[in-house]
């Protein structure tokens, strides 16, 4: 897993400057490489729509013939940029183990549909994966979603909000099938939008945050009610899944004090909560390859009934991403 800090780092960015046919062609080559089928752009929405696919990573070669637990990756990107392509490479990994299927999520952005669209299309996303289980020799009872920034809220919301019918929406044939996951990876997501993503230099809210007013179409002040029904810590119930949250110390984009907000929720719920932070990091270091390493470990101890032991202690940032 040592080689996905780059590919992390990529799937926050809203920076892709290759063309979709090229993304798509070069993620075919990787996985043909790496011994993994890629079955591109399949459908959850019961339409054409780009951003309403997913893309399927399966191991040609697999460790067991019993179903394989699944790994959902949601890219990040402020909810206005980014595409699933941005996790080409950490399906791919996951994937090559033999021991996982790997799905990317793409999902409406904000200048497309304003929320709650995104966690519909999310949700319906993980029902897709349910549907299509026995056709792929997948293990439906065996999912993990995972995602950073952006992703990292989408995949808490999935989490925390399994019994929130307003969240679920109605996309797609497969409406019948439960959008519950098995356990959460957040990568500095945010999780609570009453309060503010970032801070000015004296520690006072910053309100004009374009994403978020681009997602809940104004500031937290402004959009109370909508803020409370996208943040994650809203839904916290006792039979939420086991969480592991990563956060830089110093994130100046999404301030720390999120992932203490998710984290504390859980644990008053006695929902399992693991929180490690990374010390003096910034937005891009949950792409330290210790973040991947432990997350690996926490998605195979929950998932596959491995007894690996996970290292908790805070994780210095690498120097490029301090600050």
């Amino acid at each position: 897993m040592k080689h996905l800090l780059p590919l992390l780092l990529l799937a926050t960015s809203p920076l892709w400057s290759q063309d979709l046919s090229a993304q798509k062609q070069n993620a075919q080559n990787a996985a043909e490489k790496n011994q993994v089928e890629l079955r591109l752009d399949q459908s959850y929405a019961g339409n054409e729509n780009p951003k309403q696919k997913v893309d399927l990573y399966l191991p040609k070669k697999r460790n067991t013939d019993k179903p394989l637990p699944v790994v959902a990756l949601i890219h990040g990107g402020g909810w206005v940029n980014g595409d699933r392509l941005g996790y080409a490479a950490a399906a791919i990994q996951f994937a090559r183990t033999g021991d996982y299927a790997s799905v990317t999520v793409g999902y409406r952005l904000t200048k497309e549909a304003r929320w709650p669209a995104q966690i519909h299309d999310c949700k319906a996303a993980i029902r897709w994966i349910r549907a299509h289980a026995k056709e792929y020799n997948l293990d439906p009872d065996k999912i993990a979603v995972m995602g950073s920034s952006a992703g990292g809220h989408l995949s808490s919301l999935i989490g925390t909000s399994g019994d929130v019918k307003d969240l679920e929406g109605d996309l797609g044939p497969n409406t019948t099938f439960s959008s519950r996951v098995q356990c959460v990876v957040n990568l500095c997501g945010p999780q609570d939008f009453t309060q503010a993503l970032m801070f000015d230099k004296d520690m006072k809210p910053i309100l004009k945050d374009d994403a978020v007013i681009g997602l809940l179409g104004g500031n937290y002040e402004e959009k109370h009610a909508e803020a409370l029904a996208a943040s994650p810590v809203t839904y916290v119930t006792d039979d939420d899944p086991p969480f592991i949250t990563f956060h830089g110390t110093s994130d100046k984009r999404v301030a720390f004090l999120h992932a203490e907000a998710i984290h504390a929720a859980l644990k008053q719920a006695r929902v399992p909560s693991l929180l490690v932070p990374i010390t003096d990091g910034g937005h891009g270091s949950v792409g330290h390859p210790e973040v991947i390493a432990r997350a690996k470990t926490f998605i195979g101890n929950t998932l596959r009934g491995e007894d690996t032991p996970l290292d908790v202690t805070p994780i210095p940032a690498l120097p490029e991403v301090r600050k």
